[in-house]
């Protein structure tokens, strides 16, 4: 009986022993590639797969507060010529990407909000609208349209850079 029970044993020992081993996998020639330091997130919708996203308007406020950082709410639709012309010249801009990336909490809908204040002049798109962390909209940050005011075409490409700037200080100088 002792026998059976230690040859059991033994059995059972080899068996999770081989399980419990990490697999090996086999070496190449080729050299390793340095992994990014993010991971590309859907959110971006093309607009920078490397910069953070906000999911919701409400979570983008929640940051922004917290963070003590501007909100650049980006209204596009995936369909619309301009906002794939825009889009492409903001992802390009490595500029742009850069303060994006270090001083803006950022949010890109393809769909109106319920809060009006972000519609100050009508529901069109693409509009790129700022927020400070108090939530106050940034009404006085506009394009270079009087008839749509928060819009931006990709050769408006340096005022959105002037803009974002200008929220940035703003930022610093009122509150």
């Amino acid at each position: 009986m002792i026998k059976g029970l230690l040859s059991v044993l033994v059995v059972l020992v080899a068996v999770t022993s081989v399980l419990g081993k990490p697999e090996k996998t086999t070496t190449s020639n080729k050299p390793e590639q340095k992994k990014e330091k993010r991971v590309p997130q859907t959110l971006s919708r093309g607009w920078g797969d490397q910069l953070i996203w906000a999911q919701t308007y409400e979570e983008a406020l929640f940051w922004s507060r917290s963070k003590n950082k501007p909100l650049m709410v980006i209204f596009h639709l995936e369909d619309c010529p301009h906002s794939q012309a825009l889009k492409k010249a903001f992802a390009e801009d490595k500029e742009i990407q850069q303060i994006a990336d270090e001083d803006f909490i950022l949010l890109n809908l393809v769909y109106e909000t319920t809060d009006k204040h972000l519609s100050p002049d009508g529901q069109y798109v693409p509009r790129i609208i700022f927020v400070d962390p108090s939530m106050t909209v940034r009404a006085d940050i506009t394009g270079r349209y009087a008839n749509r005011m928060y819009a931006y075409e990709p050769s408006d490409i340096k005022l959105l850079l002037s803009n974002m700037q200008r929220a940035k200080k703003f930022l610093k100088t009122e509150l």
